[in-house]
């Protein structure tokens, strides 16, 4: 009961720390500003990592690399300290794989997040000063959708969609992160 309870608690702490990291470096390639409550939160939790990554890690057109290592190094941090908890046996091997993995869980995840408030948003409170924020961030994802998708009895539903879309494809990593680890553990 111990372990899951402090498996519980770095999965919260990694996993906002990571997800922030990811949200910085996705607002800026979305060249969204960051003088919002959700900028200032994001620099408050992400820049004592990122700044001194920044100095070594470029970045790589619109994308901010250093925040990608920043949040691959929180989840492999993760995976290693999890790794020594349960007795450090022998798949040292698995645990970049388990980082990838819980780092694509924490973008996919976050991108849940952003697209719920987003939708609830549009429907409730569109005037809202922090939903042209989240309309910028979820319009990437939403936008092919919408294409596709027509209203339906002057509704959008395609951040809806979008969400279980995101949905299945966390249900496909979870399969795929399995198999790798019984690749890696048949090795």
């Amino acid at each position: 009961m111990l372990f899951e309870i402090v498996v519980f608690l770095l999965d919260i702490v990694v996993g906002l720390i990571s997800g922030a990291c990811l949200l910085r470096m996705y607002m800026q390639a979305q060249r969204v500003p960051f003088g919002n409550p959700v900028g200032q939160l994001v620099f408050a939790l992400s820049d004592w990592i990122v700044l001194p990554l920044r100095k070594v890690v470029a970045g790589k057109g619109r994308w901010d690399m250093s925040c990608l290592l920043a949040a691959f190094a929180l989840q492999l941090v993760e995976m290693l300290l999890l790794w020594l908890l349960q007795g450090a046996n022998s798949m040292v091997l698995a645990l970049p794989w388990l980082a990838v993995c819980g780092l694509v869980k924490v973008a996919l995840s976050g991108l849940m997040g952003i697209l719920l408030i987003y939708a609830i948003l549009s429907w409730v409170q569109p005037y809202s000063p922090i939903y042209g924020v989240l309309q910028r961030l979820a319009e990437p994802v939403v936008a092919p959708v919408r294409k596709r998708v027509p209203l339906i009895g002057n509704v959008d539903f395609s951040a809806l969609i979008a969400l279980i879309a995101l949905q299945v494809l966390l249900m496909v990593l979870n399969y795929v992160q399995a198999g790798g680890l019984r690749f890696l553990a048949g090795m």
